[in-house]
């Protein structure tokens, strides 16, 4: 760790017996960066990639040095060579290919969301169970050096008591209509495609709360919520949490407790650094992260195939399935049900 000013750049890696050999399914802006930041890791191998286009796929492949690009995500899991597999589709389809991956004995990293909602969740857990294959749900913040720093001194007891956190995760979505974000039939809206992220680290630094307050605003013609407001009611303490599509407006994340105050830089969930406030003294501890910041995922998962375990015990089964209930709570506080939900 370094502090005020003096950046540290290394980082950990995970020594492998041979090549882990991964494929990716969808061909999108975050697999662009995952695949990148592939590179970066030692025994990392990107083998293989997979569109609804094989034009789309080739390209990627090209571009990423993939070995295989296939038109179809089942061809690329009828692979025995490859032996994770990223997924990175619309939040509609993270269960399905989920499942899928594993019964053709992938091991499994899913982009956040995970799922829909806990019932979706609850039936990837068990696939994993069943086959004995690794899965984890892709957030990375978890893995995040800054964030690692912060709740590694929060758990110390050095910041006395936490009080409040406020984390908020806004942009301008200046997209068609027809964009995925949007589009409820594919998952869309602000709370589980942004909305994750401050439900995240309330849930990771204080838990389940015992009550969920929660407001929206909503598209006027595809009404998935562009805008939603959440709090987080702890017995001592509070989270007041918000996503929206509508401004530009994310800040840091801060975190008070007894004996100081803790800021999380934006973009806080790929955070280069932090900050601590105690009795007006002031540090910064500068922890840039390698590539896009997905580099520590990836040994996390590299770590736990060579451990030979079916989930990580940073980001587990159940911590996905207890964040997912919390979304799912702010949906029935919000009145959000999705198409595939009412069948």
């Amino acid at each position: 760790m370094e502090i005020n000013g003096f950046v540290k750049t290394s980082f950990e890696q995970v020594v492998v017996q041979k090549k882990i050999k991964w494929g990716i399914i969808g061909c999108g802006n975050i697999a662009r960066k995952f695949a990148s930041d592939l590179t970066l890791v030692e025994g990392a191998e990107l083998f293989a990639v997979a569109s609804r286009s094989i034009e789309k796929a080739q390209k990627f492949a090209k571009k990423y040095q993939a070995t295989v690009a296939y038109g179809s995500y089942d061809e690329l899991l009828l692979d025995t060579t490859v032996d994770i597999v990223y997924i990175a589709t619309p939040h509609i389809s993270h269960a399905e290919w989920s499942i899928k991956a594993m019964q053709y004995h992938k091991h499994v990293l899913c982009e956040k969301p995970l799922a829909l909602n806990k019932k979706e969740t609850k039936a990837i857990i068990k696939t994993s169970q069943q086959t004995n294959r690794f899965f984890m749900e892709g957030l990375w913040t978890r893995f995040n050096p800054s964030f690692i720093a912060v709740k590694k001194y929060i758990d110390s007891g050095k910041l006395g008591k936490i009080s409040n956190i406020n984390a908020d995760f806004s942009f301008l979505a200046a997209k068609p209509i027809e964009s995925r974000v949007f589009d409820l039939n594919l998952g869309g809206g602000a709370l589980l495609d942004i909305g994750i992220y401050p439900a995240f680290i309330a849930y990771a630094l204080l838990g389940i709360p015992r009550k969920i307050k929660a407001t929206s605003t909503f598209h006027t013609i595809t009404h998935c919520d562009i805008e939603t407001s959440m709090v987080f009611e702890y017995e001592n303490a509070q989270a007041d949490l918000h996503c929206s599509f509508t401004i530009n407006n994310t800040k840091d994340v801060c975190i008070k407790g007894a004996k100081g105050t803790l800021y999380l830089k934006s973009p806080w969930h790929a955070a280069q650094q932090y900050t601590l406030v105690t009795n007006q003294h002031k540090e910064v501890f500068k922890l840039p992260t390698a590539g896009f910041g997905f580099t520590y995922e990836i040994i996390e998962c590299h770590r736990c195939i060579q451990n030979q375990r079916i989930e990580s015990k940073r980001w587990s089964h159940q911590y996905s399935l207890e964040l997912i209930s919390l979304l799912d709570e702010t949906r029935a506080q919000i009145g959000l049900i999705y198409p595939q939900e009412k069948a």
